[in-house]
């Protein structure tokens, strides 16, 4: 018979392991870049809060509207994959491929 007190154990471990690693992750910022110097620059938290948006001024030109909106586009979506990746990596590192709801 399995030991239901050992597994509550066990689940309420997995909890709180879950919660730090949420904890940290959230403080955690990510950063997605493009154009290097001359260009745009995002950072996120692990909540998917955009945290500062950094535009060089070579950029802020009429001229450069649409290639601005481009590289924001791609900046956003880097920093978010960041967060996203390494989410993904320290959860599954505690849960082991358990499916939790809610996660």
């Amino acid at each position: 018979k399995m030991d239901l007190q050992r597994l509550m154990q066990q689940a309420q471990q997995m909890q709180r392991k879950i919660a730090k690693i949420e904890e940290e992750l959230d403080a955690t910022i990510y950063e997605g870049a493009t154009g290097g110097s001359e260009g745009v620059s995002v950072k996120v938290n692990g909540k998917n809060e955009i945290q500062e948006i950094t535009i060089s001024d070579e950029l802020m030109d009429k001229e450069n509207k649409e290639m601005l909106q481009d590289m924001l586009l791609i900046a956003c979506n880097e920093a978010l994959e960041k967060a996203k990746a390494e989410r993904d990596e320290k959860m599954g590192a505690v849960t082991q491929g358990v499916k939790l709801p809610g996660m």
